[in-house]
C-alpha cells in the first residue's frame, strides 16, 4: 500500500508543479503599444491503482501504475491599449485562436497607420 502512496503523491506532486497562474494566464504579448494576455482553461485527470496477490503455482507479486492526461484550451484575450482595457473571448478550435490573432493585430495596425496619418503634415489622398 505504501508504493500506492508514493505514486498518488508523485502524480500530485506533478499536476501542483504544472499548474501556476502563468498557466491559466498566459505571458504578456507586446505589439506596438497594444498589450495580448492569453486567458486558458486548463483541465487534468489522473488516477493511481496497485494491487497485490498470491496463487499456490505462480508465487506472490504486486503491481501499480498511474496514468493521466491533460488539455489546454485557450477561452480569451485581454487586450490593453490606448482605448482602454478589454476581454475578447475566443472561439473554440485552432482556427478561432488565429482569427482572434490576426484580427487584433490587423486592428492594431490600422490603429496605429491612422495616428501616424493625423500627425503627418501633407494632406490626405484618397
Amino acid at each position: 500500500m505504501q508504493e500506492i502512496k508514493g505514486l498518488f503523491d508523485q502524480a500530485v506532486g506533478e499536476i501542483e508543479r504544472m499548474l501556476t497562474t502563468k498557466t491559466v494566464v498566459g505571458e504578456p504579448i507586446k505589439i506596438e503599444g497594444t498589450t495580448l494576455i492569453p486567458l486558458v482553461n486548463v483541465g487534468f485527470g489522473f488516477c493511481v491503482g496497485g494491487g497485490e496477490g498470491s496463487d499456490n503455482e505462480k508465487g506472490s507479486g504486486y503491481g501499480g501504475a498511474t496514468g493521466g492526461g491533460g488539455g489546454v484550451k485557450p477561452v480569451a484575450v485581454i487586450i490593453i491599449n490606448d482605448d482602454g482595457v478589454r476581454v475578447e473571448r475566443i472561439k473554440t478550435g485552432t482556427a478561432g485562436v488565429l482569427e482572434k490573432a490576426v484580427d487584433t493585430v490587423a486592428k492594431v495596425a490600422a490603429n496605429h497607420a491612422g495616428k501616424s496619418a493625423e500627425g503627418s503634415d501633407e494632406p490626405a489622398t484618397e
